[in-house]
């Protein structure tokens, strides 16, 4: 890979409003690297799951989906076991009967999927399809060069989503801690009991009604804040 590519990408990371938009970035610029290539996406395995992290555009819909399904295609096969997977001309290609048919009726003809090392994932590909055959034939190499980027990329990508997640995982415990604490204070008001007793009433309730915790001190909150309450929970 050339520098001026390793540059574009990182200052596609540095504008990237989000990661959908960066590695969508990504892959559409996989296309313009790599002579012969129509399309492009990239496959990963989260939670013994595979899925599309992001596509080019004209990737046919369904292209890697319905190898998932399948659990039989060159995108499965180089994320699951490592190795790279090529197919100069689908028409004659017989180690995927199911997911050629399909690849053929959309217009694809070669497919080239590259093994990407991925902390944080079990297994991800850079995918890579033609639309004639032999297409892709002269830029093996450029693919291979580029998967060492992508891999960073994804990388990095991937860790911004789990701290996200992460981020959203404890705000959510907070606000939750948050409303408990208001419908706690307003019932130790309401029935002048301690707070002990009034978490325990509360928690009674949830039971009963087979609602979340959370969800049921909204509601007393909510109808503390919208009128005289009714003296009940």
């Amino acid at each position: 890979m050339t520098s001026e590519t390793s540059d574009t990408l990182d200052q596609a990371m540095v504008r990237s409003s989000g990661l959908d938009t960066l590695l969508r970035d990504l892959t559409d610029r996989a296309v313009q690297e790599v002579p012969g290539a129509a399309a492009c996406s990239i496959t990963v395995r989260r939670a013994d799951r595979l899925l599309t992290l992001a596509g080019s555009a004209g990737l046919p819909s369904g292209l890697d989906q319905r190898q998932y399904e399948n659990g039989s295609g060159p995108c499965v096969a180089a994320a699951g076991t490592g190795t790279e997977q090529y197919s100069p001309d689908l028409a004659a290609e017989t180690r995927w009967p199911e997911y050629t048919r399909y690849a053929l009726a959309t217009g694809v003809r070669t497919v080239l999927a590259v093994p990407l090392d991925v902390a944080g994932a079990s297994g991800a590909a850079l995918n890579l399809y033609g639309e004639r055959p032999g297409a892709l034939a002269a830029g093996r190499e450029a693919a291979r060069a580029l998967a060492g980027r992508v891999t960073d990329t994804v990388t990095t990508a991937l860790r911004i989503e789990r701290g996200r997640q992460s981020a959203a995982d404890v705000r959510t415990a907070l606000l939750s801690r948050s409303v408990i604490d208001q419908a706690t204070g307003i019932l130790m008001a309401r029935e002048r009991i301690d707070a002990g007793r009034a978490l325990e009433r509360l928690r009674r309730v949830s039971q009963d009604r087979n609602i979340k915790l959370r969800d049921l001190c909204a509601q007393v909150v909510a109808r503390t804040a919208n009128g005289p309450s009714d003296g009940r929970n």
